[in-house]
């Protein structure tokens, strides 16, 4: 997936919020929390973007046994993972993931907070 693609598709979740932060990377957040994070990959990498995302402790346990998916840095300890390479997971799963991460970040909101979005 495209950082492009990757930006489409948060796009269309609702009440997501997007920014460009630290130094680039592309920011998608639900009421102020970050669920995804897309920086653009270093040049000697195969993928095109490294994405991360927030996961259930099941899928963070797991996850990362496969190749191109590692413990997102700086991000590790609230249970994130970084794709990246492009034969870790296809588009499809991936779009799956980033709605559980953005299911994840959503359901710790306040009851108030989600209400104010729209998010009954």
């Amino acid at each position: 997936m495209t950082r492009d693609e990757f930006d489409a598709h948060c796009a269309t979740l609702k009440a997501a919020s997007h920014s460009v932060q630290w130094g680039g990377a592309s920011v998608w957040k639900i009421g102020g929390k970050i669920f995804a994070l897309c920086v653009d990959a270093p040049s000697d990498s195969q993928s095109s973007a490294h994405i991360s995302f927030k996961c259930t402790d099941l899928a963070f346990e797991i996850l990362p046994d496969r190749e191109g998916v590692i413990p997102a840095p700086y991000l590790a300890r609230a249970k994130w993972v970084q794709v990246t390479g492009p034969a870790a997971m296809d588009d499809d799963e991936l779009r799956d993931h980033l709605g559980i991460a953005y299911e994840c970040i959503k359901n710790k909101l306040t009851k108030k907070a989600r209400q104010e979005l729209g998010l009954n």
